[in-house]
């Protein structure tokens, strides 16, 4: 293998990825996950990828059980942000291999089997009742800011609302969305390479559809933007807006709960069983490569 400098060696690996068809999500994750990696190695002086063997892998598997949660104080890695970073890995020995790195690891195939039901009971859907009164919190944050910064990230606020919750989307699959990927007329989102790679179109209902617009029009279309991504913001802009919008509601029930982009996604689900909607329909909503993804939801309907 001719290059050795980390830098190098992750932009190769991502060209990989995309080759092999990869959405763009799953690129971003793994490439992150190996970008980690490789900060990890270059501080305990392992600084040629030539020296990665089986047991430095081991040691940072080791690593990473142990290491806190950065966002939830006081806990653990979950088993699936481990898996992910498993995957990453395997991924990475696949790519020496090919790319003539001789004495490249054998891909370790280590995965953490999750406790199905641990998963279910983890999940705390929020009730409509309580999307409802959040939505109408998002007036009350961000209030320490000008108004015309205020009142964009407010916008973008309810612009989570109306794409993780109105309609179904994953974090990834919003992040991606462009301007052309709306069409007003037919109330239609395009997803690009979901999760399992698979395009499709998602409906929006007239209240979000109204959301999305507003969004676009009256404030978004008024920035100069050096990206045509619908949000303004990055993921992490996401994040601290839905941490100050759960800071500021005052209902106890919503408090004892956490709000993160991918429980609006489970809440819409789950309202969505409770409304009635068959489970075959939830699952192309939601773009599940199998029912038993979208079984999950009836479990939690029936906690």
């Amino acid at each position: 293998m001719k290059t050795q400098h980390y830098a190098e060696i992750h932009k190769a690996y991502i060209k990989w990825l995309n080759a092999l068809g990869f959405s763009d999500a799953s690129i971003k994750g793994l490439g992150q996950n190996i970008k980690i990696f490789f900060e990890y190695l270059e501080k305990n002086r392992i600084l040629s990828i030539t020296c990665l063997t089986q047991k430095y892998i081991q040691i940072y598997f080791e690593h990473l059980q142990t290491r806190p949660n950065r966002l939830y104080k006081g806990a653990g890695l979950s088993a699936v942000y481990l898996n992910h970073n498993y995957e990453a890995i395997d991924k990475l020995c696949e790519f020496l291999h090919q790319y003539g790195m001789e004495n490249a690891p054998i891909p370790p195939k280590a995965r953490i089997k999750m406790d199905e039901e641990e998963r279910i009971r983890k999940i705390q859907p929020f009730t409509q009742d309580e999307i409802k009164q959040l939505y109408d919190c998002i007036e009350l944050v961000y209030t320490d800011l000008e108004y015309a910064i205020r009142e964009q990230l407010r916008e973008q606020l309810k612009l989570v609302f109306a794409l993780f919750y109105g309609c179904g989307l994953r974090l990834g699959e919003g992040l991606n969305l462009t301007i052309q990927d709306i069409d007003f007329d037919r109330k239609t989102v395009f997803v690009r390479q979901g999760k399992y790679y698979k395009d499709r179109i998602v409906p929006m209902n007239a209240g979000v559809c109204k959301t999305v617009e507003n969004y676009v029009y009256n404030y978004r279309k008024t920035l100069k933007l050096y990206h045509t991504r619908l949000f303004i913001g990055s993921e992490a802009t996401i994040r601290r807006g839905l941490a100050e919008l759960h800071s500021v509601c005052d209902n106890p029930e919503i408090k004892s709960k956490r709000l993160y982009p991918h429980i609006l996604r489970h809440s819409i689900a789950t309202h969505l069983l409770q409304n009635g909607m068959n489970i075959e329909n939830i699952a192309l909503f939601l773009g599940h490569g199998t029912l038993a993804s979208t079984q999950l939801y009836t479990h939690i309907v029936n906690r």
